[in-house]
């Protein structure tokens, strides 16, 4: 069984967004995934009890609840059955906390959005991770999310020079869309949308899940043919895509090399902005 931790200690990251969709990708695989929700807000809960019987199960225990009269192990025991755990965990994380969050974890997702709040306290997050949980960076269980992202914008340049800065794998980079907002209130994952209206959100998943599974799934490829000007990935042919939409760049498939490849980080970006993000992940290099 493995069991993914989903942290960012600042609220409004996108944590039950990454931790709802991961389980709907591994349920429409046939695995049996387990959401562990520690939010108060029970947003990951919710999204369960909106699923159809028809649809593949997801199991969810609301941790955020407190029950005198069972044990605490108990209430979060995880069925027999369970072949993942995804762990949602609430905002304003105390460090204190992170070595009994993450104790068994072997992944831990770190999201962090395209904003100067969010770098700072990503920084402090990966900082605490460290220092305080005692992970180290060798055992590869850390791994940071661009959330919500817009390429083409002086704050994605800034975002992604910072997390190079970290040390710290980035294993996926995810577009601002609404289907997500579709799809949450539906009580479904983009994995389980119709795959033309979702298939780009969908593809760019496919560094997470290498990551996480140490497999490639080829059901994430990138398809359709490149836009002009762009690289076409090894193993895609000029003739896939659906007909009759419009075609679409196909990403790289490490997000990190996308972000270099596509977005080179412009003069502007080396002013203020960019100095100031590297300064904390400076300070953890150093701590660490």
């Amino acid at each position: 069984m493995q069991r993914i931790v989903v942290l960012n200690p600042k609220g409004g990251s996108g944590k039950t967004t990454i931790a709802i969709n991961l389980a709907s990708y591994l349920a429409a695989r046939g695995h049996r995934p387990v959401l562990m929700d520690f939010d108060p807000q029970g947003s990951s809960v919710r999204w369960v009890k909106k699923r159809q019987p028809a649809q593949a199960p997801i199991e969810a225990i609301a941790a955020f609840e407190k029950d005198s009269r069972t044990t605490r192990a108990f209430q979060l025991r995880i069925p027999d059955h369970a072949t993942h755990v995804v762990v949602d965990t609430p905002a304003a994380v105390d460090p204190r906390q992170l070595p009994d969050l993450t104790r068994d974890a072997d992944k831990i997702l770190v999201p962090v959005l395209p904003s100067d709040i969010d770098i700072h306290t990503c920084s402090r997050s990966i900082g605490d991770l460290l220092l305080v949980a005692k992970i180290r960076r060798d055992e590869n269980r850390i791994g940071v999310i661009a959330n919500r992202v817009r390429r083409n914008t002086l704050m994605y340049q800034a975002l992604i020079r910072f997390l190079h800065t970290l040390g710290i794998p980035i294993v996926a980079i995810i577009r601002d869309s609404q289907n997500y907002v579709r799809a949450a209130e539906l009580g479904v994952g983009v994995h389980e949308m119709k795959g033309h209206v979702a298939r780009e959100d969908v593809e760019q998943w496919g560094p997470l899940v290498t990551w996480l599974t140490g497999a490639s799934d080829s059901t994430l490829s990138p398809r359709g043919p490149p836009a002009a000007g762009t690289r076409r990935p090894s193993g895609a042919s000029a003739g896939e895509g659906d007909p009759g939409e419009a075609p679409q760049a196909a990403p790289p498939e490490r997000p990190e090399d996308a972000a270099a490849a596509e977005h080179p980080v412009a003069e502007d970006v080396a002013g203020e902005d960019a100095a100031g993000a590297e300064l904390p992940a400076r300070a953890i290099a150093a701590q660490a």
